[in-house]
């Protein structure tokens, strides 16, 4: 199988878009399939050992934007791909999928970023609805949609996307584990987060609007705890505000080994954005054995049990995100059996088994490609 990913983020940026477009290039690789990557400038000249060719891109919010160009379509027709993959499409994803059904190339659109849900948080009026109706015109031109929660498959189904199947994310089950806990590494680091035996509250992800960083405020008061936030962006300076006087540790952008020892050194995951599609991170925590607090809106109704592996709060009530938080602070073997409950959920989610479904998806959409091209080429020969 050929396939060409056109990604709107991807290395150096961290995201959950690149985190997942990294994954699906190792398995195509480790099955010997052959792919062909297209993402914003700056990124690296290769990955996993396939060719990444970059388009020109705009910085928002610290984020490459790929520009459309001509340069896509020439990628895509000298590549001869058998599917097109398009990673959270928004400009580059767009081209790339329009590209594709010009050159008759079958196409599975990921639907990964909320792109309505930044436009009404940010009050734009008008502004939501047109944002809608971008997407629905993106996604109405691939042959299929892949959502990954069912909060996503009923907001796209609401503008009347019709092409639509589920698509999880995978997790990577070694590198998060309740047994790093005793790596010395993050016994140090949990040492240093916790000096006095704190119950250290961990989040990990961009400091950007949408994540809504800040209101771990609410935690203001809660006696016994240590916070620590994982990543960095354009909103650190609001956030840094609006924790002045909490017990907080900025450990910046971590990846890899390092990453898993923060998780590894964490009691507790708080999420506190409502825009979620899905909770990558989530996901990362239960698999770390950790017990998760998330909203009741998105991505997180389908990864947190209320009550089993951890919390859900009412989305607009920060009394009721530091009611959760507090309980599971002030009881330990209600955080190990809900961490334990967290890790049960996501073994069957490795990154194998979830790309295997994948897989499936893009043969699905070939195959169909395949049966209407020959059904056009059965009259015609008719007709001669």
């Amino acid at each position: 199988m050929r396939v060409a990913v056109v990604s709107e983020s991807f290395l150096p940026t961290v995201s959950g878009v690149t985190t997942s477009v990294c994954e699906v290039l190792g398995e195509l690789r480790r099955q010997g399939h052959d792919a062909l990557v297209i993402a914003p400038s700056g990124a690296p000249a290769s990955y996993a050992g396939f060719p990444v060719h970059t388009v020109p891109a705009v910085s928002y919010r610290q984020f490459p934007v790929g520009l459309p160009g001509p340069r896509v379509l020439r990628l895509l027709a000298d590549f001869q791909p058998d599917v097109l993959h398009a990673a959270s499409p928004f400009l580059l994803g767009a081209q790339g999928i329009a590209a594709a059904r010009r050159l008759g190339v079958p196409s599975v659109a990921v639907f990964q970023t909320d792109v309505a849900g930044y436009a009404h948080r940010n009050h734009l009026g008008q502004a939501t609805g047109l944002a809608w109706r971008f997407v629905k015109w993106v996604h109405d031109g691939a042959d299929l949609t892949l959502v990954p929660s069912e909060a996503s498959m009923s907001a796209l189904r609401r503008i009347g996307v019709a092409r639509l199947d589920r698509w999880a994310r995978g997790v990577d089950l070694a590198g998060y584990h309740p047994n790093h806990r005793r790596d010395p590494r993050a016994v140090a680091l949990r040492r240093r987060l916790a000096p006095a035996g704190e119950v250290v509250v961990g989040y990990v992800g961009r400091i950007a609007p949408e994540k809504q960083v800040e209101r771990f405020r609410a935690l203001r008061g809660l006696r016994g705890i240590s916070i620590a936030l994982v990543g960095g962006g354009p909103a650190t300076p609001l956030v840094a505000r609006a924790l002045a006087g909490l017990p907080v540790t900025w450990l910046g952008r971590l990846a890899g080994e390092e990453l898993a020892h923060a998780y590894a050194a964490f009691d507790v995951f708080l999420h506190a954005g409502t825009e979620e599609t899905f909770g990558q991170t989530l996901q990362e925590a239960h698999a770390a054995g950790l017990p998760v607090v998330a909203p009741r809106a998105g991505g997180p109704i389908d990864l947190v049990r209320h009550g089993t592996d951890g919390f859900l709060f009412h989305p607009d009530d920060d009394a009721d995100l530091r009611r959760h938080v507090a309980a599971l602070v002030a009881d330990e073997p209600l955080r190990l059996r809900m961490g334990e409950a967290g890790r049960r959920a996501v073994l069957g989610r490795s990154w194998e088994s979830v790309c295997g479904v994948l897989f499936e998806h893009y043969q699905t959409v070939i195959d169909e490609s395949l049966s209407r091209r020959a059904e056009t080429l059965v009259p015609l020969a008719q007709r001669r």
